[in-house]
């Protein structure tokens, strides 16, 4: 029997009993630590003196040594090695860009090649090689440094409730939706929640369009129709997703007859009316959705009398008026 030289040297290896790797493993000093130094430690770095003033990192969460990683802050745990799903440092680098959680919220985000180093570098078990980072705070040695408190986001409770036995989509059924010109995302890893929108295409984002979307009602939870050019027809289809928590319909051709559809949308939270044409009648029929938190309605012909109202009916909302 004749052996290839390739062949040959994995015999060898076997016989041996070593591994012989597809792949080198992702090195963290020369891979991901200039890319969490760039983008990531402007926020999130021990305390320091800057133009005078004390600068502390945002949510208490450093990156700048392995073992603030491991720690976490208030998101809960930065890094899980091997646990992709559990760490929130990979979470929020791959949520959608308008998400308030994206990271980082100002300059370049991480590219796909980034992402996809972080993703390996964590699943394969988040090797810091020798790296060991900023020790200043750092707890003592052989102590184990004590995770941080975890704070509850309301919202993260709310649409963990949201997604309670819903089934995530069916890819054919997505993708039928993307050929019929609507953007389709998850709200966040392991969630079968969808955010859809229409803004590659707004002028052509009729009331029809909009129907694709119905296959997915189960599952779509953020819906954004800004600057499409729908009409109060539109709302009867809007009306069929009984998970819908946020719905912009910004400058678009919708008025007061088209808001009563809206009222049976019984998780709806945030609703942008910006530049249309609503007026005192249409808040009125708002206050019926007593899941509302935050209305827009800038550049509306809604009266200061009309919201008044409104924040009677439903305590603690916000609207945007001014």
């Amino acid at each position: 029997m004749s052996f290839s030289t390739n062949q040959l040297s994995l015999f060898v290896l076997g016989t041996l009993g070593l591994t012989y790797p597809l792949h080198a493993a992702v090195n963290f000093e020369k891979q991901i630590l200039p890319v969490i130094e760039t983008k990531c430690l402007g926020c999130h770095k021990a305390p320091h003196m800057e133009n005078g003033k004390l600068k502390k990192p945002k949510a208490d969460l450093r990156l700048d040594a392995a073992w603030a990683m491991l720690k976490g802050a208030e998101s809960g745990p930065s890094l899980v090695p091997g646990n992709l799903a559990k760490s929130y440092m990979y979470e929020v680098v791959t949520l959608p860009k308008d998400d308030d959680m994206f990271m980082p919220p100002k300059g370049d985000p991480l590219t796909a090649d980034e992402i996809k180093l972080l993703k390996e570098w964590i699943e394969n078990g988040a090797d810091f090689g020798g790296w060991k980072g900023n020790m200043e705070g750092a707890p003592k040695e052989n102590e184990p440094a004590k995770p941080a408190v975890v704070k509850v986001r309301e919202h993260e409770v709310f649409y963990k409730k949201l997604e309670a036995g819903v089934k995530p989509a069916d890819a054919a059924l997505i993708d039928k939706a993307k050929a019929g010109g609507a953007q389709i995302s998850t709200l966040k890893m392991d969630s079968p929640l969808l955010r859809a929108d229409f803004l590659t295409g707004v002028s052509k984002c009729t009331d029809d369009s909009i129907t694709v979307l119905l296959p997915l009602k189960e599952q779509i939870a953020q819906l954004d129709l800004g600057r499409t050019v729908i009409t109060d027809a539109a709302l009867k289809t809007v009306a069929q997703f009984p998970r819908l928590a946020e719905l912009d319909l910004r400058q678009t051709k919708i008025t007061d007859a088209g808001l009563g559809a809206l009222t049976g949308l019984k998780n709806l939270q945030n609703l942008n009316l910006f530049g249309t044409e609503v007026t005192d009648a249409g808040v009125k029929q708002l206050a019926a959705i007593k899941s509302l938190e935050t209305v827009t309605l800038f550049q509306t012909k809604a009266t200061a009398a009309s919201v008044k109202e409104l924040t009677a009916a439903i305590p603690g909302i916000k609207v945007k008026l001014k």
